[in-house]
């Protein structure tokens, strides 16, 4: 089977989880015959991605969000005016989208969240079937329990989830626990196609034993998390950090405060031998210091990460906060005990989705046409 993969290129999560799926499906005898990534001014393609996916990778144009100038939040404001700035290189982008599903001929398409792809089958169906793949997706699950207060976030959320898998034969949500196989949405009555599925977590995980060190791991999503952490080190100078970003290589303040550009190995070294991991509550890197039983903190800058940190947090997986604040975290880590279910529920990651995956061509080969549609969520 030749595959197609499409990916919203905005953090790294989706990025690790189409390399565990392409490890998936190539031992498994299929061929990924292209990967397309949305690309964003604001972020760069890792190397380490572009090394492990093992296939030439093409950027386009693409929605993402902007960061507030003056806080660690995210601008719905700038981003709106941004994005609405940028539509007519959208739409050359959902024409090379197009293109390059018809030129590259793939038997199936896989898309990671990324909003451009199901636009582009929602306005032309290619006569390919789509599976979409994201944590997102379980957003759209009637037992999904989202956080209080937030009622027209989210609408939004999952009116730009539904955008994204318009037109999709499948829609694997990752999930950091089982829920029911098959949903049915509220908003349009049976969902057959929503499936709830393992996280997927890359192969280099699966070798690495878990050992608690002295310090604590954590991702720095942009310059305003550093300046908050190393604030709070400046206070607790005998406190290590190891923390990872998106940008070049700097030493940091101190031998106890370290940084590090993003390298997916030493990533996954250190998150293997820390006491906590510090995130703004992604989904996959979550998922890694549960598998590793590491305790979390989360500090969430959009509804998204709210939903994760909360569900996360019900999980018994961490804390979380709106700043960077970690006096309760120490006390956190000394009682924190690892739910050994979530091993064996991602371990079983490889043969649902494949299942799923194969599943959802043998039922395209059956009924071949399938036209996007964008169905309104409630607001309720």
């Amino acid at each position: 089977m030749k595959v197609l993969f499409i990916i919203q290129g905005e953090g790294r999560g989706h990025l690790t989880q189409a390399i565990a799926l392409a490890q998936m499906l190539r031992s498994s005898g299929s061929e990924i015959v292209g990967v397309m990534v949305g690309k964003s001014e604001h972020r760069r393609i890792p190397d380490f991605f572009r090394e492990k996916i093992k296939s030439t990778v093409e950027e386009f144009e693409s929605p993402n969000i902007l960061p507030a100038a003056k806080s660690n939040k995210v601008s719905f404001g700038a981003s709106l005016f941004y994005n609405i700035r940028k539509l007519p290189a959208y739409a050359e982008s959902i024409r090379f989208i197009k293109r390059r599903i018809r030129e590259c001929e793939a038997d199936l398409v896989v898309n990671f969240y990324e909003v451009l792809t199901g636009l582009s089958y929602a306005l032309c169906p290619p006569g390919i079937p789509l599976v979409c793949v994201a944590h997102q997706y379980i957003f759209l699950h009637p037992d999904y329990r989202f956080p209080p207060g937030s009622r027209g976030a989210v609408f939004f959320l999952k009116l730009f989830t539904r955008l994204t898998a318009a037109g999709a034969s499948r829609k694997l949500a990752l999930s950091l626990r089982p829920e029911s196989a098959t949903a049915t949405d509220s908003s349009d009555g049976s969902d057959t196609t929503l499936k709830v599925v393992p996280p997927l977590l890359r192969k280099e995980v699966f070798g690495m034993a878990s050992h608690k060190g002295d310090y604590l791991h954590g991702y720095v999503l942009n310059p305003g998390f550093r300046r908050e952490l190393e604030t709070w080190h400046n206070d607790h100078q005998n406190e290590k950090f190891h923390l990872f970003w998106d940008r070049p290589a700097e030493s940091g303040t101190d031998a106890n405060f370290r940084l590090h550009p993003l390298d997916d190995q030493l990533f996954l070294q250190y998150m293997a031998g820390c006491k906590g991991f510090i995130t703004t509550a992604g989904f996959e890197s979550v998922c890694e210091a549960l598998y590793f039983g590491k305790p979390v903190f989360m500090v969430p800058t959009h509804i998204e990460q709210r939903c994760n940190a909360f569900d996360a947090n019900a999980f018994g997986a961490g804390i979380y906060s709106d700043r960077f604040d970690l006096e309760g975290f120490s006390e956190f880590t000394s009682h924190y005990t690892a739910n050994p279910s979530f091993r064996t529920w991602v371990e079983r990651a490889r043969g649902i989705i494949l299942h799923e995956i194969h599943a959802a061509c043998e039922e395209h080969r059956e009924k071949p046409f399938r036209r996007g549609r964008i169905p309104f969520p409630r607001l309720s």
